[in-house]
């Protein structure tokens, strides 16, 4: 089965998380995005809830669901892991080294994003950092790499996920929101993922895009993502 996660780009409120994560549970998800800080080019756009965000990642556990939230720092490691399932390093981090080892001494699955900048073997050999320290849960995350064309906000690397599955046993996953960048392409970005491939997809999906505090534009509505599921889950 086609392995997908949802949910917001960030937790914005307990309320929207927990009414978010009601509705992603009734379509048979059982892996929600969940971030309580966002690594954002602007400092001045919403960073993240933070911390007064973990009881709301216990709530969301409470419901069956399985938190899947970005660590940006060392630091912050510790204080995460009892409200984590699975940890996610963003492409912005992919080469931070001594987060990859700390990462690599926890027994968690561990989602490793390819940063925008860096080739398919330098995104391997990140992953090596993290196997290293003994974690070998770890799954790959194609997320679109940087190009002169500005149509899309990234590239989708389709010849990425298709070396990746045909060279390594690595898991890998899509993310067809931050590479498109545009909500009416995340359903089509998502199908030609999985084409090529790809074990499953990362998708932002909010009940109001249009006001989520992060990555509204390519955010995507409970509509579109109901249609991805029927593309993805077909009987």
């Amino acid at each position: 089965m086609i392995r997908i996660i949802a949910g917001s780009c960030s937790i914005e409120s307990e309320r929207q998380a927990l009414s978010l994560a009601i509705e992603l549970k009734k379509r048979g998800i059982t892996e929600m995005r969940a971030a309580l800080f966002k690594p954002r080019t602007d400092p001045k756009d919403f960073q993240g809830i933070g911390w007064k965000g973990l009881p709301i990642l216990d709530k969301i556990r409470e419901m069956g669901m399985k938190t899947v939230t970005e660590v940006i720092g060392v630091n912050q490691i510790e204080k995460l892991y009892d409200h984590v399932d699975i940890f996610q390093i963003g492409a912005r981090n992919m080469q931070n080294f001594e987060l990859l080892r700390e990462i690599g001494k926890t027994d968690k699955p561990v989602i490793l994003k390819r940063g925008f900048s860096n080739t398919v073997h330098e995104f391997l050999k990140a992953a090596e950092y993290i196997k290293l320290e003994g974690n070998n849960k770890i799954t790959l995350c194609e997320r679109g790499i940087r190009s002169f064309d500005d149509v899309t906000r990234n590239v989708l690397d389709i010849g990425a996920i298709i070396y990746i599955k045909e060279n390594t046993d690595y898991k890998i996953i899509a993310d067809p929101s931050h590479s498109m960048g545009k909500r009416d392409f995340v359903r089509r970005a998502a199908r030609a993922a999985v084409a090529a491939g790809a074990d499953g997809i990362i998708v932002e999906v909010h009940e109001n895009p249009e006001i989520a505090l992060s990555d509204s534009k390519q955010t995507i509505p409970l509509g579109t993502f109901d249609k991805i599921l029927e593309d993805l889950w077909k009987k």
